[in-house]
């Protein structure tokens, strides 16, 4: 303890003269106050400033706070002018009320002229809403033409072929006379209508060509991996032909005495 206030003597001389210019004297225990002294009071400043000064805005996390606070107060000012516009139409609906510039009854409140507008907005025509329209209009017909009395016995008791996701429609234009399905593993290949297997060919994809003949009718089955029936046989309405691996696509063809009939037209998918 002696040696740290043992007080000693710092001196600054002149270069050329060595003259002493200045001189104080002080001891450690001193000399390590002041370093303390001057730290905190560097602490002190410095936490003043962040403080109570904008200095605080240029540190991390301070500019985010910051941005969220502009926003809100953003927000509130488009909100106040919002109300602000609504207020000077109503005191101008006033004004003119006031000064019999128009009658009470021709006044339209602003929840009126919404609703207006949402009626007008409906009344439009929309090209997504006409098409689905006339979509589910020509499904309804073709519904009631398959399970009309009147239509012809074959067509009215036509059965879905198989359960899948048309992924290629029947082209007659392009000369593509099958709609081609996507079908899951296992699914069952059924008979549209009575009749008799004339044709189960297998062809050079490992795959076989079914045609069934139904009096006028015939039906085409085209990429079915596995037949349960034989050439020959006879089927029922409904009956299993063949079945799906879940890897080829099948291909339905109808024809009526030798003219292509669109399947997607007298099936009910």
């Amino acid at each position: 303890m002696a040696n740290k206030r043992h007080k000693y003597r710092l001196a600054m001389l002149d270069d050329l003269t060595l003259r002493e210019v200045f001189h104080f004297r002080v001891s450690l225990l001193g000399a390590i106050s002041i370093i303390t002294i001057s730290i905190i009071s560097l602490i002190v400043l410095l936490s003043v400033l962040i403080i109570y000064t904008p200095l605080r805005n240029v540190l991390p996390g301070y500019s985010a706070s910051l941005r969220e606070t502009l926003l809100q107060e953003s927000a509130r000012v488009d909100s106040l002018q919002s109300s602000l516009v609504i207020q000077r139409q109503y005191l101008d609906v006033i004004k003119q009320l006031t000064a019999g510039d128009i009658e009470t009854d021709s006044v339209q409140s602003l929840d009126s002229l919404q609703r207006v507008e949402k009626a007008q907005l409906v009344a439009q025509p929309n090209e997504a809403t006409e098409a689905f329209k006339a979509q589910y209009e020509q499904k309804e017909r073709d519904r009631l033409l398959l399970f009309d009395n009147t239509a012809t016995p074959s067509v009215r008791q036509l059965q879905r072929p198989v359960r899948g996701v048309i992924i290629q429609p029947a082209r007659p234009d392009m000369h593509l006379y099958g709609t081609t399905l996507r079908v899951a593993k296992n699914e069952n290949v059924l008979a549209v209508m009575r009749g008799t297997i004339v044709s189960a060919q297998r062809m050079a994809d490992n795959t076989f060509t079914l045609v069934l003949q139904h009096g006028t009718y015939m039906t085409v089955y085209r990429h079915v991996p596995t037949a349960l029936k034989q050439q020959g046989a006879a089927v029922e309405r409904g009956d299993a032909i063949g079945v799906m691996d879940g890897e080829h696509d099948i291909i339905i063809e109808l024809w009526d005495d030798g003219k292509f009939v669109n399947p997607e037209e007298v099936i009910v998918w």
